[in-house]
């Protein structure tokens, strides 16, 4: 009799995060889905509609990582895209590693590695418990959306680097030469073919879902005189170079399809009975988030092509894996805001904060205070990194002087609340902002001070939607399970996001990640 941990075991999990999507795009444009894309991921799976990031910040880096370690920045050390670290006196950038070259360009677009994540991922999880004969591929636009999905023992991680070559590369982290199915794939022209207008894909007429066309919340592309479709400017269609620019529209996400549709084949996934794991990431859906806002038709003309190419990929599953035979999860890194000049104008409470001026009012109260400037040695992430040696040698207390600045900074316009590194050490929260805070918070790398700007309020440019917050709406992202040894239904019951890696483990009969601090969803699994 087959072991019953076996029955549930796929050939191939397929992991797919989608870059800045909000829970409410389901449910926006669902009217415009196909068959085969989000519908059947939620009509033949499970669907989590309350389902949160619980830590800030809610960014790109971050997200990936507790997607795939099941824990928060607390634990797994990754607490921002870039940050200030104490230890060197510099900002590093979450996947960047000097001691790695690049592979597939001469540029230094390939010299990373997942070496600042310090706790292991679902997929080495995998590795280790089939001696390293499950295969892990890593494949997205951005490379800290493959890096560290990938893990610490990835078989390959690929991204695709823009610029003037438009080409899919990856470090010496991983291999010293692509393999021949990646190179015949940079060679194919795919690239190129992308570089086309961006027109809608159904009758412009027909998206009631989203506001108007051209607008003043909406950003734009060089040489465009207003943000209304089509987007075909010269600098779609006529560079031959220049390739970043698909990342902005839809054609991002069908040429990350396209490619990992070409990994089933080339690296020979999901072919025995040896778990195999991709993980892919579309990250297009983030560039036109924060060009256009989460309320543009552009958005929602990303989410409907999006849609299709999601339709492509299980079509291609099917095919290759065979139907049943594959477990597909699909969440987002972190969701975003409305953009708050269009909230503000349907009267409700939004905003901006320079953060420019907010440093200048604080060195000011820094200069009266403590008679020096010095104390500050770095204002990132709504943290502010202190200088601890300047604070002993005026004699005073790092957790007094935490919480003078923590005060002051609630008198600023914009700032709801602040919290210390004292208290996050101190306390143990259980629920609500601190609670979020807390979990972002990493002992050896996070700030003396934190700030929470009001809801609605964001330091950004006044067209785009942007995200980070420990806000609801930077929370609330998809959760959806599809596949072998899935259960069909849903819940509102509320999942965090370090569940999902445990859920992936349970129903794999593996080991957790080494810092997990979620639980497997049981209603997900048969």
């Amino acid at each position: 009799m087959e072991p019953e941990h076996l029955k549930t075991t796929p050939k191939l999990v397929v992991g797919i995060v989608v870059d800045q999507m909000r829970y409410d795009y389901l449910t926006r444009f669902w009217d415009h889905f196909e068959d085969g894309g989000f519908k059947r991921l939620i009509n033949d799976g499970f669907n989590c509609k309350n389902n949160h990031y619980n830590y800030a910040p809610t960014s790109t880096g971050p997200g990936h990582t507790s997607v795939y370690t099941g824990t928060t920045p607390a634990t797994h050390g990754i607490i921002g895209n870039n940050w200030y670290d104490k230890q060197i006196n510099a900002e590093v950038y979450c996947a960047a590693d000097d001691s790695y070259v690049s592979v597939g360009t001469t540029s230094n677009a390939g010299k990373m590695s997942p070496h600042r994540m310090n706790v292991t991922t679902i997929t080495d999880q995998l590795r280790l418990h089939t001696q390293m004969r499950g295969k892990t591929i890593a494949i997205a636009l951005k490379d800290r959306g493959a890096v560290l999905p990938g893990g610490h023992t990835a078989n390959a991680a690929y991204w695709f680097h823009g610029a003037d070559e438009g080409k899919w590369i990856t470090s010496s982290y991983y291999m010293n030469q692509l393999p021949k199915w990646v190179n015949d794939f940079n060679a194919s022209g795919k690239a190129m073919e992308y570089k086309k207008a961006w027109i809608t894909a159904k009758p412009i007429n027909t998206y009631l879902e989203s506001g108007s066309d051209s607008n003043t919340y909406e950003g734009l592309f060089k040489g465009e005189a207003n943000s209304g479709f089509p987007h075909n400017t010269t600098e779609f269609l006529d560079k031959t170079k220049d390739f970043d620019l698909i990342k902005a529209t839809p054609y991002g996400n069908s040429i990350t399809a396209d490619f990992s549709i070409a990994a089933l084949e080339g690296e020979h996934l999901g072919e025995d009975r040896i778990t195999d794991f991709l993980a892919v990431s579309f990250s297009s859906t983030d560039y036109v988030g924060h060009k256009f806002g989460v309320n543009s038709k552009e958005v929602q003309d990303t989410y409907i092509r999006l849609d299709r190419d999601l339709k492509r990929l299980f079509a291609a599953l099917d095919k290759k894996v065979g139907e049943g035979e594959y477990t597909v999860f699909l969440t987002a890194d972190h969701a975003a805001i409305n953009v708050p000049a269009y909230l503000k104008d349907q009267k409700i409470p939004a905003g901006y904060i320079d953060y420019k001026a907010v440093k200048s009012k604080l060195t000011t109260f820094l200069q009266y205070k403590f008679g020096t400037v010095d104390l500050i040695k770095n204002f990132s992430n709504a943290q502010i990194f202190l200088d601890h040696k300047v604070i002993e040698n005026l004699d005073l207390e790092v957790a007094k002087v935490q919480e003078m600045i923590a005060k002051e900074l609630l008198m600023y316009e914009g700032i709801d609340r602040t919290y210390t590194g004292h208290q996050m050490w101190a306390n143990n929260y259980t629920h609500g902002i601190p609670y979020i805070l807390q979990n972002g918070y990493n002992q050896k790398r996070s700030g003396d001070v934190l700030l929470v700007l009001k809801p609605g309020v964001i330091s950004y440019p006044k067209t785009g939607s942007t995200h980070g917050s420990p806000q609801i709406y930077d929370t609330h992202v998809p959760l959806l399970f599809y596949g072998r040894g899935i259960h069909k239904g849903s819940t509102t019951q509320r999942t965090e996001i370090s569940d999902v890696a445990p859920t992936v483990a349970a129903l794999l009969g593996i080991a957790f990640p080494n810092g997990t601090i979620g639980k497997p969803i049981v209603e997900v699994l048969e």
